[in-house]
């Protein structure tokens, strides 16, 4: 019967082993729910924070003049002049 000594120890680890594997599952599925509800919160405001930009875009651009409508072409550089002296030479380098 010296076995039986090792069979008692062998059962007592199966034992504490299925326990704290019970414990382990239990914890993996709460943190499981618990990083679920995060992400899909993050999500939501990520989601509200994206169109909330989007509807800021929209009325800036709303708020500028188009010149397109009122004939006026969206070149800049008609807009600023002419830029150079008309007695100016052209420089030589």
């Amino acid at each position: 019967m010296p076995y039986l000594p090792t069979l008692v120890l062998i059962a007592v680890g199966l034992v504490a082993l299925v326990a704290v594997a019970v414990r382990v599952i239990r914890s993996l599925r709460r943190f499981r729910a618990a990083s679920t509800l995060v992400g899909n919160r993050v999500g939501d405001g990520v989601g509200l924070l994206r169109a909330r930009f989007a509807a800021l875009g929209v009325a800036l651009v709303e708020r500028r003049p188009d010149r397109a409508r009122q004939g006026e072409p969206r070149v800049p550089s008609v807009d600023r002049g002419r830029q150079e002296e008309p007695s100016a030479q052209p420089r030589t380098y």
